[in-house]
């Protein structure tokens, strides 16, 4: 007889991960595992090898399910171990999904956490499991089951919601990231996806705790998760090192996926007797510690629970170790090196120095200060705060188009810059639950640039709440196909500027019919100026985004139209003078009356 002393023998692990998959061959057999022998129903303490088969029948009906009969010991590097064999069958836990009472689970959160339904757009629902991060670049991804995040009609790069279809058809809406990297095999039912479109937490709803190391378990260990459809429910490890065979539908077929199999803690019985559910796919067990609370250690990734006509309740986890290693991530990210200081605009990027706007006599006194000065540096980019409007004046940054780098956004939250007082900065309480996008005035992409240390500064300082304005939904798309946001590329694409470089300077206008939405004036016109060198020349255009340069009637989206302007017009708009050098640099001649200016239709009616 084989007892577990300080885990189980390596020889009987060695022995299922290179010989289970010749019993998995016959047809009956579902799963081959090391386990605790029952008997009478009740296990014992004795190690066994233990199948699971889909119909237990005597050895005179065997023949008729194409079967064979097992063996009451197998021996292993000469030892004889008992076998065991049990009746169960299993099924991946998205199939059939089941209707329980709706919940913060099953709709559109933000921040999104580990807990709630999650899916591919073309995949019923499933479970978010845990927040884990890209080992070589530390990329934030969120992590759950391939039938999840993939299935048999995805493939990478596709699209992500949450929460899943069957919780929420709104797919554009529901939109969370794209499948990153996904596997199905004997490491795992295993991927990733990017979290790109709202902000995350790493902490397991209703567990309390956010997974920080890997754990392998062992035979009797107590273990908890937190699922879309049961919620939190407890259970037992009772078979480790298990090899299960389980069909996967059409296109897929059956696969081998190496696990573990928990059973119910008697002590923590779950509602109605159920540990899983379909929809709790892609959920984190994690271990409890000696005195029953929760601890921080990732026990393992559910997949599977058992099939309906099974007599016995369980649930199947892969090996934590296993799909880590596959999909190349990790729990913590990797350290980055330190990120230089912020240096804010460059008033001498073009060669010609030009400076920032200065602030009328209101306006400076309205401003907010940091040392002393009405002007806060970041990373490529600098502004100056509204106390009473909370938002920027003006924001001014520098774009090296020869130099831009790619860099992801995911997983950067929008906060409130600790170096300015919080009364003075609009949060995110003004963009839950409606239409209001938060808008970056310096473009994200605009501040990617130099050395990759100073560009991932610049990105994470696009997101400061600074540089933000509230913008409606579908604002860019509707203007003019985008234009508004696009006017940077123009200049780029369409005019031979020097070095590839542009200075920009952007902000809302403030005027004292803006309508108030939860005590904030929304900005209902935006301004930008672009500023270039070209052929040894300084020149700068001014842009106004409007429903009419001489009216503002009501906030209907479509009625917004981009006007080409001259500087000294956006000084009148907000109360500040642009340097001289870049007004002497604005060289546009535009009709007085402005009845008689049209807006722009394309990126081609600029005047560059």
């Amino acid at each position: 007889m084989v007892k577990k002393k300080n885990g189980l023998p390596s020889s009987l692990r060695r022995f299922v991960r290179t010989k289970g998959a010749d019993y998995l061959r016959d047809p009956n057999v579902s799963s081959i595992g090391i386990g605790y022998k029952v008997a009478a129903g009740k296990p014992t303490n004795e190690i066994a090898i233990q199948f699971t088969v889909r119909q237990k029948v005597e050895p005179e009906a065997l023949r008729a399910l194409g079967t064979a009969l097992l063996p009451e010991t197998i021996e292993v590097d000469g030892v004889a171990v008992p076998t065991d064999v049990l009746q169960r069958d299993y099924k991946v836990d998205f199939h059939v999904v089941e209707e329980t009472v709706s919940g913060v689970r099953k709709t559109r959160v933000d921040p999104v956490v580990p807990g709630v339904s999650v899916g591919h757009v073309r995949v019923s629902a499933g479970t978010f499991g845990c927040v884990v991060y890209d080992r070589v670049d530390g990329t934030p991804y969120l992590l759950s089951n391939w039938h999840v995040l993939h299935g048999p009609n995805g493939a990478l790069g596709e699209d992500v919601v949450q929460p899943g279809v069957h919780d929420d058809n709104r797919t554009d809406r529901n939109r969370l990231g794209r499948l990153v990297r996904s596997h199905l095999g004997a490491a795992g039912d295993c991927a990733i996806a990017t979290i790109e479109d709202r902000r995350f937490e790493s902490e397991i709803l209703d567990l309390g705790v956010s997974v920080d190391k890997l754990g392998e378990p062992e035979l009797g260990d107590k273990v908890v998760k937190s699922g879309r459809t049961t919620g939190v429910t407890h259970g037992v490890v009772r078979r480790v090192d298990t090899l299960v065979k389980i069909d996967y539908g059409p296109g897929v077929g059956q696969r081998q996926i190496g696990c573990f199999e928990i059973g119910p803690d008697p002590a923590r019985p779950a509602v109605d007797g159920e540990i899983s559910m379909g929809g709790d796919s892609g959920s984190a067990w994690v271990f409890k510690a000696s005195n029953g609370k929760t601890g921080k250690t990732l026990a393992g990734l559910h997949f599977a629970g058992e099939a309906g006509d099974s007599p016995d309740e369980h649930a199947l986890a892969c090996l934590p170790g296993s799909v880590f290693e596959k999909l190349g991530i990790t729990l913590k990210p990797p350290r980055r090196p330190e990120a230089p200081a912020p240096a804010g605009f460059d008033e001498n990027f073009l060669g010609t120095p030009v400076g920032v706007p200065e602030l009328g006599e209101a306006a400076r006194a309205d401003a907010v200060e940091l040392n002393g000065s009405v002007v806060v540096d970041y990373t490529h980019f600098s502004l100056a705060q509204s106390r009473s409007r909370r938002f920027a004046f003006w924001v001014a940054w520098n774009i090296d188009g020869g130099d831009l780098k790619s860099i992801n956004r995911t997983g950067i939250p929008f906060v409130l810059d600790p170096r300015l007082p919080a009364e003075f900065q609009v949060g995110d309480e003004l963009y839950r639950g409606n239409r209001l996008d938060r808008g970056h005035v310096a473009r994200r992409a605009d501040l990617l640039w130099g050395p990759k240390a100073v560009a991932e500064k610049a990105n994470v300082d696009s997101f400061f709440f600074t540089n933000i304005t509230p913008q409606m939904d579908d604002f860019n798309q509707s203007m003019r196909q985008g234009l508004w946001g696009r006017l940077e590329d123009a200049v780029l694409s369409d005019v031979d500027v020097d070095d590839l470089k542009v200075s920009v300077y952007g902000g809302p206008v403030f005027r004292p019919d803006d309508r108030v939405f939860r005590g904030v004036a929304l900005p209902r016109e935006y301004w930008k100026v672009i500023a270039f060198s070209s052929a040894g020349t300084l020149k700068a255009r001014a842009f106004v985004l409007t429903q009419n340069l001489n009216q503002l009637e009501s906030l209907e989206l479509d009625e917004f139209r981009v006007f080409q302007v001259r500087l000294d017009e956006v000084e009148q708009r907000c109360g500040f003078t642009f340097p001289a050098a870049l007004k002497a640099a604005d060289t546009l001649v535009v009709p007085e009356s402005v009845d008689e200016r049209a807006p722009l239709e394309a990126l081609t009616d600029i005047q560059w």
